[in-house]
């Protein structure tokens, strides 16, 4: 029953099906695109979201970095969240990598209002200024709490980014909870972006991978710059049929973890924690305490008890459900950190 950690859906690991299917998987050199599973992957993940091709990379982080250094020269500005997974948690790889100048702007409902993105625009032709040439969106919204936003919504900021000459990328490392808690397609989802990272590691349960999505002409030049920044790899394809597998097995299942959240927020509540409201929620739960010391405490008693998940703040923490924990586990682990906190109150 024990240890149950919470502190991410990525340290999920690959179940006896997952393994069979890579380990039987046909490999090839993915360099030279001679790996068929690679290639039957991305074309799944292309025909799931809707696109022409994709592009399978190692990570979220460098998926995202791909297509920013695809998008952009050095020196344009790119309209980022201030909240965004690319700007607070990716090493600042934007700017060390792409020169891209960061325009940070509102993001705490999970994406920015439009009236944001007016005030924070610069204007064309003013040589004082880096004029940005990408929108970068998030959905879900990590740092909002996992916030799934609605295609209307995308939509929306996109339009507004194309009138103005912007480029759009999504950072759907988690989209399939966003489609799943909201019973949408993924491909009506991003229909109107111009590129998309899905991670395969989080959720969707695979050891690692990430494909961006977007037209063929994009993933071919995207392809030269995941060489560049040492992303090209080898035999693949025993990597790759995990995500094959996660896309056939583990995206309706999402709904589970969403509503294992759900009935963690309830316990936590009960048990007198402050629990964040999120509008459209997913897997994540953000809770805290009073204050920083109790928060510690709070920590560190969790652990001996083997319930294990992370701060996010001095006094607020983050659980994240994922396929490797039962409801029973759930709610077991909301249970013991209500018990707890209220031993300490």
């Amino acid at each position: 029953m024990f240890p149950i950690d919470l502190k991410s859906d990525t340290i999920t690991r690959p179940g006896a099906e997952m393994r069979r299917a890579m380990c039987e998987a046909e490999v090839g050199d993915d360099v030279y695109g001679e790996d068929p599973t690679v290639r039957r992957l991305e074309k799944m993940g292309a025909e799931l979201l809707g696109q022409e091709a994709a592009l399978y990379v190692t990570s979220g982080t460098q998926g995202n970095l791909v297509s920013l250094l695809t998008h952009c020269n050095r020196g344009d500005g790119v309209l980022v969240g201030q909240e965004a997974h690319m700007l607070q948690y990716e090493g600042g790889g934007l700017a060390a990598l792409g020169g891209a100048v960061p325009i940070p702007m509102n993001d705490e409902k999970g994406l920015p209002d439009i009236a944001d993105l007016e005030r924070v625009m610069k204007p064309k032709g003013n040589v004082h200024f880096a004029y940005p040439r990408l929108l970068c969106l998030e959905n879900t919204h990590n740092r909002a709490g996992g916030h799934a936003s609605t295609p209307e919504e995308i939509s929306e900021r996109a339009t507004w980014a194309h009138d103005r000459g912007l480029f759009v990328h999504l950072d759907g490392a988690r989209l399939f909870n966003a489609t799943v808690a909201l019973g949408v397609k993924a491909a009506d989802m991003v229909k109107d972006v111009d590129s998309i990272q899905i991670c395969l590691s989080k959720g969707l349960g695979a050891p690692m991978g990430s494909l961006i999505c977007a037209s063929g002409d994009f993933i071919e030049r995207a392809r030269y710059w995941r060489k560049k920044v040492g992303g090209g790899l080898r035999q693949a394809g025993i990597v790759a049929a995990a995500g094959i597998y996660a896309f056939e097995h583990n995206v309706t299942r999402l709904a589970e973890d969403h509503e294992n959240a759900r009935s963690m927020k309830e316990i936590l509540r009960k048990g007198g924690l402050r629990v964040g409201d999120v509008r459209r929620p997913t897997n994540m739960v953000y809770f805290g305490t009073p204050d920083e010391q109790s928060a510690d405490r709070l920590l560190e008693a969790c652990r001996r008890r083997q319930v294990i998940f992370n701060k996010t703040a001095p006094d607020t923490f983050r659980l994240v459900t994922h396929l490797n924990v039962s409801r029973e586990q759930a709610i077991q682990a909301a249970e013991i950190i209500a018990e707890e906190f209220q031993n300490r109150q």
